[in-house]
């Protein structure tokens, strides 16, 4: 019988085989979401030991950061724009907490971010979180909290209002799109600490502008950024 299940279940991963979500190539035992190749090549940015990165240009002049980074870029059309996609819609979040440890393991390398005192991803709002059925940057930031023995705090930064997708809007239009749509619900809670923000992907960095600077309100605040990806188009 049991020999019976295991060719059975052979022929299934014949016809049916799991793929890697980068390119698309089977995976073979012991590999989970994506390749050892995909793994080996995965396009890592080391702007965490970089302080004027490019991820942190975006918000000179905009807001007032303690550092920001990106674990690694894709340019549109590539292989780990498809691993972001599938992070973001198509119900992997626990791909995204297993890079978000590896992207942990990098931050603690680094000085930059290693007088984080918490972690904060990006909130989405109730009604999109309820429909997707999880917020990725939740995940993400708890695969990096994993990794760096810090706590991840939601329900404090909150988004009141929905607004539609930032995809096809340029960087004024991404701005009006979330221009005071979040709130913080505690600034005591928040109060002198070292937020580390965390979300899956930055292109303009509106988003994470309209977070950041509700977060620098509370007192004593100090604001990191640190996003899965960077999308260099």
């Amino acid at each position: 019988m049991n020999l019976l299940k295991r060719e059975y279940y052979h022929l299934l991963e014949f016809f049916y085989p799991n793929l890697c979500v980068a390119c698309s190539g089977r995976l073979v035992t012991q590999e989970k979401y994506l390749c050892l190749d995909c793994w080996h090549d995965l396009p890592v940015t080391n702007f965490h030991n970089e302080a004027g990165n490019r991820v942190a240009q975006l918000f000179w002049g905009r807001v007032n950061l303690e550092s920001a980074t990106a674990f690694f870029a894709y340019n549109k059309g590539s292989n780990y724009q498809h691993l972001v996609h599938y992070i973001k819609y198509k119900g992997m979040k626990d791909l995204g907490y297993v890079i978000g440890q590896r992207f942990g393991n990098v931050l603690t390398q680094s000085n930059a971010f290693q007088m984080i005192d918490l972690i904060v991803p990006v909130p989405l709002h109730p009604k999109k979180e309820k429909q997707r059925g999880y917020n990725q940057s939740e995940w993400i930031a708890r695969g990096i909290a994993f990794t760096m023995g810090k706590n991840v705090i939601t329900g404090n930064l909150v988004r009141k209002i929905h607004t539609s997708t930032q995809t096809k809007k340029n960087r004024f239009e991404r701005w009006e799109n979330v221009d005071d749509i979040f709130d913080v619900t505690s600034a005591a809670d928040f109060e002198g600490k070292h937020i580390l923000l965390v979300d899956d992907v930055v292109t303009t960095g509106s988003t994470l502008e309209a977070c950041a600077s509700k977060l620098l309100k509370a007192q004593g605040v100090r604001v990191s950024i640190a996003t899965l990806a960077f999308a260099d188009f």
